[in-house]
């Protein structure tokens, strides 16, 4: 009996490859086919894995508009010119906007910054900012995280004689704006090998570019780590330079943290090691929150100033953030409402209410997918034009389906599994009917039913092999060395067979469930955490075998630390 819906799927490996791998490392073969998975096929692929550095980035100078625009900034900063600094309102946006103001205050440079309200000027760059641009005689403006789509922008800064440089990630169209210069490494002919950074990175690779031009001896830290929390929130795959820039940022973050970040972890009492999570659940919320309930300016200035200015910032935040909270589960239920009254046999979740808050319905998409796992839309707005955020399923393409319904749209813009779209009001129920009927003609059914990749399967008698003096597992020692995980390098995830309860089921929390396994010796003990799944207690509780699958984590409680099962899913016996 299956508790819950999902694909179990193993991944294939090469098995001569994987038995050489093993030797060559002097590794089990659990770990040498969880690296050959990952494309690590020798000693010099597995070294530059696990042990990343500087040496590894690529020229930035490969990326096509990169001389220009280096020679275009250093022009500005030496004739003490009016720098703006434009970005996008999320994560991503925001952390771009404090390393650039971060960098170019460094270098003494005359710099403002600027990012466009969410519910009054919308994504992207503004044409109100171009009337704010002359008013305060502005000379160059580095976009970062837009732009790539404001053609009406561009051409208005142009007009008005002031130079623009859009550093961005997202899709370009096949016509670009006209800007003074572009760096996107997505552009059709930019022949950068590595198309998959994040705005905040496109960035980086600018600043970069521009310190190894002129030989600076600067401390490149704090915009490693920045880019490292805006790399984590926009979740893109965890990959070559993307894995290297939140690898070295997580690094200064807990060796050398900004004034901000120390002081977010002191407030929240972050003893342990600062991980990947932390980024996307303690830090990127935080950031977002400014930005979808009032304005990105105030999660910026917090994250470019001094202490004393930090308190105060830190305090505004955690009160929106607290707001943002709230109003996220109350619009999640309601949509959650909504959709139990729709048909099951659609492809789509598309929802939309004029009460519900535009700055929340990217998030509220996600925890709609968390339950119905199909592709979703989720909408708002008061007036002719609403809005919201597109969210997608694991391996379908959603900006492929809104790219061909296009003429719905006044803005649209994103990338393969989320987008930001405006439509207007009329047209809501055709468009509802046409993004079912588009999303059908390409989904297949197995899109429809989530999957759970197993990397291995693991004994508990494998896991703990060695054990000595309280020490770790050499597996989970090493497996903690392939970290940061996420897109890409997900967190390896095992199949365990056959193990037994050592005594039922306890509910911890509200609706988590909390076990203790053993195997057939009854040696070999491990906790194991289930999340959200009270829903599955009766069924288990008669039930003294199962097969689990799970990541491996660490557990501290009152200063022990022991292993335990993060549970995905678990078939019983």
């Amino acid at each position: 009996m299956e508790t819950r819906k999902y694909q179990w799927k193993k991944k294939e490996v090469d098995q001569p490859t994987s038995l050489h791998l093993a030797k060559e490392l002097n590794v089990s073969k659990v770990i040498s086919d969880i690296l050959v998975a990952r494309g690590i096929h020798d000693f010099d692929s597995a070294k530059n894995y696990f042990r990343p550095n500087e040496t590894q980035f690529q020229d930035g100078f490969l990326m096509k508009g990169m001389n220009v625009s280096v020679d275009r900034l250093n022009k500005a900063i030496s004739n003490h010119q009016t720098i703006l600094v434009y970005g996008d309102y999320d994560v991503d946006g925001t952390c771009s906007v404090a390393m650039m103001v971060r960098f170019l205050k460094q270098l003494k440079a005359k710099v403002l910054y600027y990012q466009p309200h969410r519910e009054t000027e919308g994504y992207g760059i503004s044409l109100k900012s171009v009337e704010w641009s002359k008013e305060n005689k502005i000379d160059l403006i580095i976009a970062l995280d837009c732009g790539i789509k404001d053609f009406l922008a561009a051409e208005a800064y142009t007009s008005e004689n002031i130079d623009l440089i859009i550093c961005d990630h997202h899709n370009p169209s096949i016509t670009l704006p006209n800007a003074f210069s572009i760096l996107n490494p997505k552009q059709n002919d930019c022949t950068y090998p590595f198309k998959e950074l994040c705005g905040c990175a496109v960035g980086l690779k600018l600043i970069q570019s521009y310190v190894q031009k002129f030989y600076l001896k600067l401390d490149l830290s704090p915009y490693f780590q920045l880019a490292a929390v805006a790399s984590a929130a926009d979740v893109v795959p965890l990959i070559n330079e993307n894995r290297l820039i939140t690898y070295l940022g997580l690094l200064e973050i807990n060796k050398n943290p900004i004034e901000p970040f120390a002081l977010l972890f002191s407030k929240l009492n972050k003893l342990n090691e600062i991980n990947l999570r932390d980024l996307i659940f303690k830090i990127a919320p935080r950031i977002n929150a400014a930005g979808r309930l009032d304005t990105a300016l105030l999660a910026t200035k917090y994250l470019i100033s001094n202490s004393e200015e930090s308190i105060q910032g830190l305090n505004k935040i955690e009160t929106i953030n607290e707001e943002r909270r709230k109003l996220d589960e109350l619009i999640t239920q309601q949509a959650l409402k909504d959709l139990d009254r729709q048909p099951e046999n659609r492809f789509t979740n598309l929802i939309f209410s004029d009460s519900w808050h535009k700055g929340v319905v990217g998030i509220v998409a996600s925890r709609i997918i968390e339950i119905y796992y199909k592709p979703t839309i989720v909408l708002c707005g008061k007036g002719d034009i609403i809005t919201g955020s597109a969210r997608s399923v694991k391996g379908f393409d959603i900006y492929n389906v809104l790219e061909n319904l296009k003429h719905y749209f006044v803005r649209f813009g994103g990338h393969k599994y989320a987008a930001g779209l405006s439509l207007k009001k009329e047209n809501l129920a055709s468009f509802k009917e046409d993004f079912e009927n588009e999303v059908g003609k390409y989904i297949q059914e197995k899109d429809l039913i989530p999957e759970i990749n197993i990397d291995s399967e693991l004994s508990l008698n494998q896991l703990f092999k060695g054990i000595n003096n309280q020490s770790l597992p050499k597996i989970y020692r090493i497996l903690k060395q392939m970290e940061p995980f996420g897109i890409g390098n997900q967190k390896p995830v095992f199949l365990f067979k056959r193990l037994f309860l050592e005594s039922p089921a306890r509910i911890v929390g509200e609706k988590h469930l909390k076990f203790i396994f053993s195997d057939s010796s009854k040696k070999n003990k491990i906790d194991g955490i289930w999340f959200n799944s009270l829903f599955f207690f009766k069924i288990l509780k008669d039930h003294e075998t199962m097969d689990v699958v799970g990541t491996i984590d660490e557990n501290y409680f009152r200063g022990n630390r022991t292993l335990q099962i993060i549970i995905k899913d678990i078939r019983v016996n």
